[in-house]
Order: C-alpha cells, then structure tokens, then sequence
C-alpha cells in the first residue's frame, strides 16, 4: 500500500521570512492548491482548508496546527467521508477501505436528520480499523463569529482488526452545508476506564485577505490543561471537515 497522498504536505510547513515576527507565520498549502479558510479552535489549535487541482472534484484536505507545528493532516470527500489522514504526533496513517458497509452521507445527514456509518481503514503502521456511529441533527442553529452552524449529536466506537473496542466517544459538533463540513464541538472519549473531555469548538473564522488568514499561531484555550487521550482519533471527528 502506498504512503498516503497527504504526505507530500509535510514538505509545505509552515514558511516564514527569517526575521518574521511568530505572530505573522503563515502556511502555505502546496501548489495547485487553494486555501479558503482558517478556523481558530478553543483547543489551542487553528485549522487551514483548502481544495486541490488535482484531487477529485468534492475533496477538501485540512492541516491542524497546535504551538508546536502540524499535528494532523486530513482529506474528506463531497460527503464528508474520511478518505485519508496523517497524525504526526503518532506517526500513523490511515486510508478508507474500499465498500463500506454503510458509508458516511451527508445528504442522508442534512435531508432526514440523522445519518449511520460503518467503515473500516487500513494502516501501514497500526494496522486495521473499523468506525461505527450515527450523527444527529439536533435542530439547533448557533452562530459563531458571523457563521451559522448546525448543531450535531454524534456517537462513535472504534474497533481493532480482530474485533475488540479500542475507544467510544460522544459528544456535540456543527455542521456548515455551505461548506459541507463537520466541525469540532465537545466530546468524551473513553478508553478502557479512562475518560477524557474535550473542547475543540471553532471561535473565530478567517478568510482570505482578513488579518489572520493562514497564521501558524493558534489564539484560544493555549496554556490551559487539557485531558486528552493520544488515542488514534482521526476527528476531528476532525470533525470530518
């Protein structure tokens, strides 16, 4: 199985002149590619997506950035399928397998309210994987920073190849149809008989030509104790945007 196609990202860190100041780092998506937009995370984190030329038509990719670089790169499709990602902190990669048994849909989502999945992916360093949940349209709408999401109810567990639970979590995201995206919200994972929470929701978004677009630095939650896990959790659910 070939390393996965986000890899050649790794070559796109973050650039900056020599003498740049560390508040006006920016990444540079590679070329042929086209940014649109950065979400400031409450988690310390801040997120850049961009489209491809060369991808198929539908795909958005993402890179997630904590104070200390890149720490997740991801690709979904026009319904918000995980379709590959890369977890530097864990130095893992993942790719869909071929026919889920019931693929994400988010036009099953925005149309009847709620939408199942049951897929697996492969790895060449941790092996394989299979993700089954739902996710929920509550009917709440919030709006953040001028955006209006859609809250979500979503519950998922992970299982290893040979059939065992590795972790559960639930929790809250948004979703953007404008976007066709899944964003982070709060959520519990469990491990075992560890339980760890978690608060990724967006707080402000950038968009090209506004101050802020593109920057390195992630502004909110930096500095504050998180409980976190270093589980191979491929969302957000990232939040599948």
């Amino acid at each position: 199985m070939r390393r996965l196609a986000l890899l050649p990202l790794l070559a796109a860190a973050p650039v900056m002149a020599q003498d740049a100041a560390p508040d006006t780092r920016t990444f540079q998506p590679p070329a042929g590619c086209t940014a649109y937009l950065t979400v400031q995370m409450a988690s310390c984190t801040v997120s850049h997506h961009f489209t491809c030329e060369s991808d198929p038509e539908g795909w958005q990719r993402r890179v997630d950035m904590d104070e200390g670089g890149v720490t997740y790169f991801g690709a979904i499709d026009a319904q918000t399928q995980w379709l590959e990602s890369y977890h530097v902190m864990s130095d893992h990669s993942e790719r869909l397998s071929p026919d889920p048994a019931d693929p994400a849909d988010f036009d099953t989502l925005t149309s009847t309210g709620l939408d199942t999945f049951d897929f697996r992916t492969d790895s060449p360093e941790i092996g394989g994987a299979r993700y089954v949940g739902q996710d929920r349209l509550t009917g709440d709408t919030v709006t953040i920073d001028g955006v209006t999401l859609e809250r979500t109810e979503y519950e998922m567990t992970s299982y290893d190849a040979q059939g065992n639970e590795v972790w559960r979590s639930a929790g809250n995201e948004f979703i953007s149809r404008d976007w066709r995206m899944f964003l982070s919200g709060t959520g519990s994972t469990v491990v075992g008989e560890e339980v760890a929470e978690s608060d990724d929701s967006p707080v402000e978004f950038i968009f090209p030509d506004e101050r802020g677009f593109l920057s390195v630095s992630p502004k909110h939650g930096c500095g504050a104790v998180m409980s976190r896990f270093d589980t191979p959790l491929m969302s957000e659910p990232e939040d599948r945007g």
